[in-house]
């Protein structure tokens, strides 16, 4: 028998999806569906303010979970363990960046927004710039959204394509259909409800996976010694070198700036925090994420290295077991759960929970998107609550068939899908935090300044981020992966031998232009500075801000002591000298008595 028919009687033999898998998977959508139905028929979400914001009166712990469950996409949960696999845990400490990001986030950026009773983030744009920059703003989200949206829905299609063998176009269709339903009918409260849901199911889902995998092993095999001597488990890199994929200055410096921008500018996920009644209620729920997708994180990763444990010794990427690698996960799940009816269909409606959670958020934030930002200021008579709710409902059903065509385009790309998400959305993503800082912290810089660097910030990582990722595509450009060995395989591997696979991850990128080969973890942050050095030079040509002349709500609250500080000083001696003089006719007083 040929090696490609021995591959295929195994993959064939471990698609498995029984009736009680089915079941599950089917139990997680029909759920959904009935909160939308609950939210969108029996609990009305009538008005604007409650189908985008929940009246601005949800509850803290249920927000803080969906936060997490639309951040962690299908896209983390079945890449980071493939990540961890093939490199090692050096992405892992891009957690000590989403700390970081908490601080930030939490001291500077949410009290500007919160306090503003705002409902889409590029609202601030225009008030502290002009309405140019809030559609710049507003169409680089639009973007970024579109580019997003089709990699959510592929990677949880892709998982089910490895358990069940069903085409990926054949299952994206449906599960698009779904959540584009509730999100459509039950608006925000639909997408915080399911999503809390789904929360649980992550969690469970890979919890179960690590538990059973361990278990499998047996006592006598330890994961984190067998790690640790394929130097899966090492210490960070402390060189500076900005080519190297994953260091500790890229993962805190690089990730701190990258969630910061998901987190704290996005409308994806600020619009739950302006939901919340008080800025108090939002850092609350802020510190819950930091905390959720840090667990999260190292569960993920604890299943990557549990992946190396059991394939020590055949590696599935090499041998096309796993025919893509983000569908490593999903076969080990297979090789895992195979023995216990159901519990493969939990997995992947776990991985599903992540991805539904993920697309609601962004349907329902670009629906607030496009009436807050490209309908209502073009109107010139005030929209009806019936015109609104068919706006908003109109967008998230365009945008679902829009990004579900879209997929076939994702298919085609080349690198981890972790690494691709994170390489597109910097194109927009850097230069939007990059003018999101102005106008927080840099109040003498204007409007011509700011959408000037913004621009020249897109135009610079459109061009490194796409040549990088058709260098990666064609194979120009690669990069060094952990050991892989294939020398006890129990199938037919033809001539493939570990010496080949080391001899192959490390091609010469010699030729390949030095700006590509940055780390996609500095994407980001080399967009928002960009933007930002920019529009600090052209103050040259376009002048610059009396500080003064901005609103101080516009302002980070420490920009405003600085930018205000006469007049505080002149409060405060006014303040001083009435008490003196009190002090003083008081004395007169008691000499006169």
């Amino acid at each position: 028998m040929s090696s490609n028919a021995d591959l295929n009687d195994i993959i064939l033999h471990m698609q498995h999806f029984t009736w009680a898998d089915y079941l599950l998977f089917i139990f997680m959508l029909i759920l959904c569906i009935l909160i939308g139905i609950y939210f969108g028929f029996m609990h009305k979400s009538n008005t604007e303010a409650e189908y985008l914001m929940g009246g601005r009166n949800m509850l803290v712990f249920p927000v803080a979970l969906s936060l997490i469950a639309s951040f962690i996409s299908g896209i983390t949960l079945v890449s980071l363990p493939t990540e961890v696999y093939s490199y090692g845990i050096q992405y892992l400490y891009v957690i000590f960046g989403v700390v970081v990001m908490g601080f930030i986030m939490g001291f500077i950026y949410l009290p500007v927004f919160h306090n503003l009773n705002i409902t889409s983030t590029y609202e601030y744009l225009e008030s502290r710039f002009n309405r140019n920059l809030r559609m710049f703003g507003s169409i680089m989200f639009v973007i970024m959204n579109l580019g997003y949206l089709p990699i959510v829905i592929y990677v949880p299609a892709l998982a089910f394509n490895q358990v069940t063998g069903i085409n990926i176009h054949v299952i994206t269709p449906i599960v698009c259909l779904i959540c584009v339903f509730y999100t459509c009918v039950g608006g925000i409260k639909a997408v915080v409800a399911t999503d809390v849901v789904q929360t649980f199911s992550m969690f469970g889902a890979l919890i179960l996976v690590a538990v059973k995998g361990t278990m499998d092993l047996g006592k006598d095999v330890s994961v984190f010694e067998k790690a640790w001597t394929s130097e899966r488990i090492e210490a960070p890199i402390f060189d500076i070198n900005p080519t190297i994929r994953h260091s500790l200055w890229s993962q805190l410096i690089g990730g701190a700036v990258y969630w910061l921008q998901t987190n704290a500018v996005s409308q994806n996920m600020i619009q739950r925090y302006l939901a919340l009644p008080t800025l108090k209620a939002g850092r609350r729920a802020l510190w819950i994420f930091v905390v959720g997708v840090s667990i999260l994180m190292c569960i993920c990763a604890y299943n990557g290295l549990l992946i190396y444990a059991t394939y020590e010794h055949c590696d599935p990427l090499t041998t096309k077991l796993a025919r893509r690698k983000d569908q490593l996960f999903p076969l080990f799940v297979m090789h895992t759960l195979h023995e216990l009816p159901g519990l493969t269909g939990l997995f992947v409606a776990g991985v599903f929970s992540a991805a539904l959670s993920s697309l609601s958020t962004c349907l329902n934030s670009m629906s607030a998107v496009v009436l807050e930002d490209f309908v209502k200021p073009f109107v010139k008579q005030p929209l009806t609550e019936q015109t609104i709710n068919w706006i908003m409902r109109l967008v998230v059903v365009g945008v679902g068939v829009f990004c579900l065509c879209l997929v076939f385009l994702v298919e085609k790309m080349g690198s981890t899908v972790l690494q691709l998400t994170m390489s597109l959305e910097a194109i927009t993503n850097g230069p939007l935090l990059g003018i999101f800082t102005i106008g927080i912290l840099l109040p003498w810089i204007g409007s011509k300044c700011a959408l000037f660097g913004g621009i020249v910030g897109v135009v610079v990582m459109s061009w490194i981020s796409l040549n990088a990722q058709a260098a990666i595509a064609s194979g120009a450009l690669s990069f060094d992966h952990k050991p892989m060995k294939v020398d006890d395989c129990h199938y037919n591997i033809g001539n493939i031998t570990s010496s080949t696979i080391n001899s192959a991850a490390t091609m010469s990128s010699d030729d390949i232009f030095p700006l590509y080969k940055i780390s996609y973890m500095w994407y980001t942050a080399l967009g928002a500075v960009v933007a930002i050095l920019v529009a600090i030079a052209s103050t040259a040509v376009f002048g610059k801000n009396n500080p003064r002349d901005v609103p101080k709500e516009l302002m980070a609250p420490f920009v405003r002591k600085i930018v205000f500080k006469d007049d505080t000083d002149v409060v405060k001696s006014s303040a001083t000298s009435n008490t003196q003089s009190g002090k003083a006719s008081t004395s007169n007083a008691e000499s006169r008595l």
